[in-house]
């Protein structure tokens, strides 16, 4: 008969292990000093500077997923505004290299596959931010609400009734 075996889900209720982010943390740190020191020719990343701000790892710690965002993607003026998936894609073609260099400088035992996604978390504080800058949303957060004006009067009919034969109350 053969066992199950258990495998922990890096996204499910117990999220990643410490040894996942200790790793990943590793990782991170090391790929900005290969992205620092190493040129990558390729013309979309010409004069791009690139923040990686996480590394996901899978549990196996094979399997990592870079999240970057190039300098000044969040402003309209700025010379990579809208270049993201150009910048993104030249990094996931050169990911071989990136690995090969980032296995020079971390000491584990394996040098896990890289994948590069934009990330996302910029724009969600942004839209955040526009949001509760709105008119609308400020009027509703700083209306009172009945609970701060008036605490509310308990009804004598609201309190809790005891059932016959409960524990604790013989009748004989």
């Amino acid at each position: 008969m053969s066992r199950k075996q258990h495998t922990r889900n890096a996204t499910g209720p117990q999220g990643p292990s410490q040894r996942q982010l200790r790793a990943g943390e590793l990782i991170r740190h090391a790929l900005v000093d290969v992205l620092r020191e190493h040129g990558i020719h390729d013309e979309a990343l010409d004069g791009v500077s690139i923040t990686v701000t996480e590394v996901r790892l899978s549990p196996d710690l094979r399997h990592a997923i870079c999240f970057v965002e190039p300098l000044g993607a969040g402003v309209k003026t700025a010379e990579t505004a809208g270049q993201e998936p150009v910048i993104i894609k030249a990094l996931n073609t050169h990911a071989k290299f990136l690995r090969g260099q980032l296995g020079r400088n971390i000491d584990m035992k394996y040098t896990p596959d890289l994948k590069f996604r934009h990330d996302e978390s910029f724009e969600a504080a942004s839209y955040m931010d526009r949001l509760m800058d709105d008119p609308r949303i400020r009027a509703d957060l700083a209306r009172p609400t009945q609970s701060e004006d008036e605490p509310e009067a308990a009804e004598p009919d609201d309190e809790p009734q005891v059932a016959q034969g409960a524990i604790g109350s013989k009748e004989d």
